[in-house]
Order: structure tokens, then C-alpha cells, then sequence
């Protein structure tokens, strides 16, 4: 996976945290069997910053823990270029982007009674899943989306 990551805190990401970044995401793909050369980024951020795009977005003056922007393929598309499968599957496929309150992370760690790393992988996996057409809306969608999520952490190891 082409994997983006843009450090926007106060205090700087830990290279350690980078590093959880690209693995669990590279798991979590694998999990999905999505080709090598996807393209997705994540944004680590601050309160202000996640609470700025959550009321230009979203329209909800509050921070929130995180935020996916999937980038939507019309497959109606009148002006989509027609091209050969082998072609099409040379050209990487930009899934969107994840945004990340740090802040929150510490937060709701401290408060669910686990490590950091299992919160900030939750979330990654919470907003890749989304990224790749899974949602909560409705029960069955919710058990299938939270059934993967948990699959996924915990082969990573980052179990409650």
C-alpha cells in the first residue's frame, strides 16, 4: 500500500506510532486483499485542527476522534476513460484519506482502560473500513464492519 502520513500535532508523532501507522494499515489491507499499489493518507492532528474540518464537513462544532473522506468512483460515470483490466490494474487506486485527533486518542485510551497504540490502531482501522465501503448504519452492516475491525486488530496484536 501507498501510504501517506502528515504529522500535524503540537508535539510530533513518535516514530514508533509512524511506525503502527504503516504496519497496521498494511495488515488491514492484506485483510481486504486490496492490490499494492492503493494510495490512501492519514493526518495526524491536534483538537483544533479536527474540529475545524469536523464543522466545515460535517457541520458539528466539536472535536471528534476521526474522520474518513473516501474518494467515491461513479462507476455511471458518462466521461469515465474506458481501459483493458490489465491496464486498469497498473493504476494505483487512491482510496481517500483518515484524519486523527491525537488528543482523542489519549483521551479515550485513558478512559476505555487501554494502551494508546490499541486506540490509534482502532481508530485506523475504523476509518480504513469506511474508506472501503463499510459502514454502521444499520445492525447487520455493524456486526459485519465491527466483526472485521476486531479481526484485524487482534491478529495484529492490539487487543482490548
Amino acid at each position: 500500500m501507498d501510504l501517506e502520513i502528515f504529522d500535524h500535532t503540537i508535539d510530533g508523532v513518535t516514530e514508533a506510532h509512524m511506525t503502527l501507522v504503516r504496519d497496521i494499515l498494511a495488515a488491514a489491507g492484506r485483510e481486504l486483499d486490496l492490490p499494492d499499489n492503493t494510495e490512501m493518507s492519514v493526518t495526524l492532528m491536534n483538537n483544533p485542527e479536527i474540529k475545524q474540518i469536523n464543522q466545515q464537513y460535517r457541520g458539528v462544532d466539536k472535536p471528534t476522534d476521526v474522520i474518513s473522506f473516501a474518494i467515491e468512483e461513479d462507476p455511471d460515470d458518462e466521461d469515465a476513460i474506458i481501459m483493458d483490466d490489465a491496464l486498469l490494474a497498473e493504476i494505483p487506486k487512491n482510496i481517500g484519506d483518515i484524519m486523527i485527533s491525537v488528543d482523542k486518542v489519549t483521551d479515550q485510551a485513558t478512559y476505555l482502560g487501554h494502551s494508546y497504540e490499541r486506540e490509534l490502531g482502532f481508530l485506523l482501522v475504523h476509518g480504513f473500513l469506511h474508506l472501503n465501503g463499510y459502514d454502521h448504519m444499520d445492525p447487520a452492516d455493524e456486526k459485519v464492519m465491527f466483526d472485521l475491525q476486531r479481526k484485524i486488530l487482534d491478529d495484529y496484536g492490539l487487543t482490548r
